[in-house]
């Protein structure tokens, strides 16, 4: 897997927390190299902003920062731009293969499907409290591993 684009609804919640599980990963696995890493949200109402300081707070507990991480819309350009793009519920999913042009080369997926081969989604934490946050880390965290796997097998 050369790149992967994780996919949630605003782009501040579960998204941006499998990408900063992701690079971190990949630095800790000696692959930060083999494979590009982003994250988007179907709507852009939260464009330019930092996760949310919830997502921010689960992840600082277990040495992940995503501070630097900025939100960003979901782009036609990405469906060729990525290898995998992979949704964290259905909805996603179903909105991603309604925004893919004609032509697209990118595989979409669930998350924890193509990660884990369960076709389960990672709750929304919007809505909820802070353990909320801390679950959709460590659902993350197991989903993100797998993907450090494929990359070291060269899948």
């Amino acid at each position: 897997m050369r790149s992967i684009l994780f996919i949630c609804l605003g782009n501040i919640c579960r998204s941006p927390t499998a990408e900063g599980l992701m690079l971190n990963h990949l630095v800790a696995a000696g692959l930060s190299h083999a494979t590009r890493v982003d994250s988007a949200g179907i709507g852009g109402w939260h464009a330019g902003d930092p996760p949310d300081p919830r997502a921010i707070a689960a992840a600082r507990k277990k040495g992940v920062d995503l501070t630097p991480l900025r939100a960003r819309q979901v782009r036609k350009t990405d469906f060729s731009d990525f290898e995998l793009i992979v949704g964290m519920d259905r909805q996603n999913v179903a909105d991603l293969r309604r925004l893919a042009p004609a032509g697209s080369t990118a595989r979409i997926g669930l998350c924890l499907e193509e990660a884990l081969g369960l076709p389960s989604e990672v709750p929304d934490p919007y809505y909820e409290d802070e353990q909320a946050f801390d679950a959709v880390f460590d659902l993350c965290d197991r989903a993100v591993r797998a993907f450090v796997e494929q990359v070291r097998a060269g899948n």
